[in-house]
């Protein structure tokens, strides 16, 4: 008599984690924007600094005053992000790589779409909070109808002026086209934003590349700093599978969870730009 096992051990390498990291941080506009950190620990500590050391000129041979430079802690707990999806016995036991895939990229769409969501919109807790209820994040009005592009102008003139530097545009499907639609003068067919290159059908605005989101509002555009956004993400990714819930119809689920949380250390590096309408 040969025994064959039911586990849905193909699927489910000694990497299970990966299956879900990876496709999360390939699909999340979190993940293409910020600059991802990791961390074991339940809470991840940021040191920001409050004032300099004070420097000034001394005449040669006297003495230096000494000062300290001043720290305050930003405090970051990421929170978990799960998602659920149910799969026949038969697709849990194939040994196709494929099979693992679709797994893994069907749960990173629903934790992807949820990080997305709780970065652009303000949503009540466990959700951590994101660029539309960061404090101190610098804004610029733009007029009811784009004509020119010197609301993203002003909008690198303020990131720089907080030290930052924007390196990417997130906004809606339609803002963007509106705003795609801009020409280089009256008359004329030609397109003002000038199309990435090295990603086709990617359009820039002032050297930067346009980044779609379903998540932000509408009539808002983000100037986003990558080095002054981190997403903090545990190490204990986890891909569990449940044989017993779904035994009626011979099915199987398998859970991935994540925890991820923002960090905005400057928050006026980055910039909201909303629409008068």
């Amino acid at each position: 008599m040969t025994m064959l096992s039911t586990a849905a051990g193909s699927v489910l390498p000694p990497e299970y984690g990966e299956i879900v990291t990876k496709p999360v941080e390939a699909l999340s506009v979190a993940y293409l924007t910020g600059t991802k950190v990791t961390t074991g620990a339940n809470s991840y500590h940021i040191p920001i600094l409050a004032s300099d050391v004070t420097v000034g000129a001394v005449a040669e041979g006297a003495e230096i005053t000494p000062s300290d430079a001043a720290f305050a802690e930003l405090v970051v707990i990421p929170a978990k992000f799960a998602g659920l999806t149910i799969v026949s016995r038969e697709l849990a036991d194939d040994s196709n790589p494929s099979a693992a895939d679709q797994i893994g990229k069907s749960i990173a769409r629903q934790i992807a779409n949820s990080v997305d969501n709780a970065l652009f919109n303000t949503l009540a807790s466990p959700n951590p909070a994101g660029f539309a209820s960061l404090t101190g994040i610098s804004t610029v009005s733009a007029p009811t109808a784009y004509t020119d592009l010197d609301p993203f102008e002003e909008a690198v003139s303020l990131s720089e002026a907080a030290g930052g530097r924007i390196s990417a545009w997130v906004t809606g499907a339609a803002t963007a086209l509106e705003i795609a639609k801009l020409k280089d003068a009256t008359g004329s067919n030609k397109g003002l934003l000038n199309p990435d290159l090295t990603a086709e059908g990617r359009r820039t605005i002032l050297g930067r590349p346009v980044v779609i989101s379903p998540y932000v509002p509408a009539d808002v555009v983000y100037g986003i700093s990558k080095d002054d956004f981190l997403v903090v993400t545990r190490e204990d990714t986890r891909l569990d599978v449940d044989k017993s819930a779904y035994f009626s119809s011979d099915r199987i689920g398998v859970r991935g969870t994540m925890r991820v949380g923002f960090a905005m250390p400057v928050a006026a590096a980055h910039v909201r730009i909303t629409n008068a309408a």
